[in-house]
């Protein structure tokens, strides 16, 4: 893997996510995801999915609030669960991106949003950028 190269794209992707993020509102499994994402400079709407309502409930009440959602979830057998469940449920209603989750999952060697901001310090120093 080249980590200057996969670092670099993961940079330019969150930069655009924070951009898009004052729009858009992302979506994310848990509350450690929502510190993750602040930790990397997300200033926006993040919205946590597991409130204790059922995923159609929760979506019906995002289709009634917002016409583009983002969604960051887990790269492990539940997140994938979660996301495909979400854009089921949205279809038609709310536009789906996840162009960011699948940039994340292609240059960072994670398995949860949470471990992201350590896994770029890692990288960095291990390059020498910091």
């Amino acid at each position: 893997m080249d980590y200057k190269k996969s670092l670099e794209t993961l940079e330019k992707a969150l930069e655009e996510l924070k951009e898009e993020n004052k729009t858009v509102p992302i979506l994310v499994e848990g509350k450690k995801d929502i510190a993750a994402l602040r930790k990397l400079g997300t200033n926006g709407v993040i919205l946590r999915v597991n409130i204790g309502k059922s995923l159609p409930s929760f979506c019906d009440q995002i289709a009634r609030e917002y016409t583009d959602v983002i969604l960051l979830m887990d790269w492990d057998r539940r997140g994938g669960y979660i996301c495909h469940t979400i854009r089921k449920n949205l279809e038609g209603r709310v536009r789906c991106n996840l162009k960011y989750r699948e940039v994340i999952a292609k240059h960072a060697m994670i398995r949860t949003l949470e471990g992201l901001p350590s896994w770029i310090e890692t990288i960095k120093k291990k390059l020498n950028l910091i």
